[in-house]
């Protein structure tokens, strides 16, 4: 079949929305019509990365629903309504091999990863997820990568205990989703950490506790003295060096003999290596982890999150702020991300439901 698609097809340049062909589904394969998709930070590294391969498809986060299944595919079938995302839902040791997508552009064949910037996507049945009917099809799009990596971050990685004090470092879609996480989890204190007022305004919307502009504040030492020395847990949401670093200065040294210190998570894209402090680690006894889809399981966690949006509990609704109206929008909203004009979350929505 043919359908439309934003085509990252030279650096530098804006995306082609073009269309391409999709072969049927193999024995592996669902193709989902799809309804909304996120517009993640994450594929701006993507554009503006030189040895990333083009042409190519982006996104890897989205809803929608099933044209048609592979053989194989027993999760779901024509007609459901089903989230995408980047996660495996399987992801047991003996899960099986995601293979990557393939379509055609141009005349040629090329392969891709998950992809969400397309009107119709053909991926593997692992990243394919099905929703519950009565929930809205828009703001749960970002439920494949904001809320799993964000809120997963809180819940699966660090798990964060009742009480237990918490710093957010970056405060944009996934950041917002680590406050809302970090809320959930009955946390004591939740410090968020930026340098626009406006967004540290919205992630107290969110439930942050205490807010810290770090362009007029040294956020490591507000932190200390907000909580008697630092945090249990601190969650760089950027993945630049100074966050990477602030972190890790952030969180509660321990005592020898007696407790161990905090724990440093690194939950942004880092685009380079990172020099940290090695003795504020040995001599505080503090943790660094990575978190990478929140250690999610995603056949269990999907339904939990959509469930907590049922009870208000992660108000996704609040979370996504801008909605573009088109496919043909997506350079619009790359530019709009990157000039830090989105709040929250943005998406875009190709169809009626």
């Amino acid at each position: 079949m043919k359908t439309r698609a934003a085509v990252h097809v030279k650096h530098g340049e804006p995306l082609t929305v073009a269309e391409i062909e999709l072969a049927d589904p193999g024995p592996d394969e669902v193709l989902v019509q799809l309804y909304a998709s996120g517009i993640c930070h994450s594929q701006l590294h993507q554009l503006h990365n030189p040895s990333s391969p083009t042409p190519t498809l982006l996104g890897h986060e989205a809803t929608g629903v099933v044209s048609a299944v592979g053989r194989n595919v027993t999760h779901v079938k024509e007609g459901d309504r089903v989230m995408v995302t980047w996660v495996p839902r399987d992801t047991s040791p003996e899960g099986p091999m995601v293979q990557r997508a393939k379509y055609t552009y141009e005349g040629q064949q090329h392969d891709t990863g998950v992809y969400t910037w397309a009107e119709d996507v053909l991926v593997h049945e692992q990243l394919v997820l099905p929703i519950d009917p009565d929930v809205p099809m828009d703001v749960t799009a970002i439920i494949g990568c904001a809320v799993v990596t964000g809120v997963g971050a809180v819940l699966g990685s660090a798990k964060v205990q009742p009480g237990q004090t918490v710093a957010v470092f970056g405060v944009g879609g996934v950041g917002l989703n680590v406050v809302s996480g970090a809320k959930i989890a009955n946390a004591g204190r939740i410090i968020a950490v930026d340098l626009d007022d406006a967004k540290l305004a919205f992630a107290r919307e969110l439930g942050a506790t205490d807010v810290i502009n770090a362009g007029s504040t040294d956020p490591v030492q507000a932190i200390r003295d907000m909580t008697d020395g630092g945090v249990d847990f601190a969650f760089d949401a950027i993945g630049l060096e100074i966050t990477t670093q602030q972190i890790i200065e952030a969180v509660r040294p321990g005592q020898l003999g007696s407790h161990r210190g905090g724990t440093a998570v690194l939950v942004g894209v880092p685009q380079k290596p990172a020099t940290i402090n090695a003795m504020a680690m040995l001599i505080g006894e503090r943790s660094f982890i990575g978190s990478l889809g929140g250690s999610s399981h995603p056949q269990v966690d999907f339904p939990q999150y959509v469930e907590w949006f049922k009870q208000g509990a992660l108000p996704l609704d609040k979370m996504v702020t801008k909605i573009y109206r088109s496919l043909d929008d997506i350079n619009e909203g790359v530019r709009a991300l990157e000039a830090g004009e989105i709040s929250g979350r943005s998406i875009m929505v190709y169809r009626e439901p």
